[in-house]
């Protein structure tokens, strides 16, 4: 596997070893070794799956600690723009976001740590979309910044009156009245 540094220190976008021939593709989507080795130690306790229609954002979620969660995602199918944006106090990126395009084609993955938000947008007419987490999920420890901060300015590649919500996600606060649970002093893996 490849691992590519993004702009966000922890961030990274990994390619996969692909071997194709006249039946089609094979690769290794995970191994632990490799990931310890190349990425860093992580265990991965939970895989979630959604599916999503062109025009879905998803985000901008993370888990407040003590169950704050790591995420490896990938898309099946389809095409998303993934997009990790720093919300640790004190950190040199706090408030900066790195993207990546994952498609079922190139088969990338992404990899957001622990103390940051995460979203992603659908830019094909259907995707399906993978994430292992090194946490349980919690559903008392939710939390989210606006999709549509100003201050963020993140491009989803897809018209504003396009973008199809959850109810929650129409309602996070933005990053100036954000009050982020995360340090960057914090031991967070």
């Amino acid at each position: 596997m490849n691992v590519i540094k993004t702009a966000i220190e922890g961030v990274v976008i990994i390619e996969p070893r692909i071997f194709t021939d006249a039946r089609g593709y094979f690769f290794e989507s995970f191994s632990q070794r490799l990931f310890d080795e190349q990425v860093r130690t992580i265990k991965f306790v939970q895989d979630n799956e959604s599916k999503s229609s062109y025009g879905v954002l998803r985000g901008l979620h993370f888990q407040k600690p003590p169950y704050a969660q790591s995420k490896l995602v990938r898309c099946v199918k389809g095409a998303v723009l993934d997009v990790a944006v720093d919300i640790r106090k004190g950190s040199p990126t706090y408030g900066q976001w790195v993207s990546c395009e994952l498609t079922e084609d190139n088969h990338r993955q992404f990899f957001v740590p622990r103390g940051f938000a995460h979203g992603f947008s659908v830019l094909s007419d259907e995707v399906i979309f993978q994430y292992k987490c090194d946490n349980f999920y919690a559903p008392e420890a939710e939390g989210a910044i606006a999709w549509d901060d100003p201050t963020l300015a993140i491009d989803w590649r897809i018209p504003a009156d396009k973008v199809i919500l959850s109810a929650k996600d129409a309602n996070h606060p933005q990053l100036k009245d954000f009050d982020s649970p995360f340090e960057i002093s914090m031991e967070l893996y």
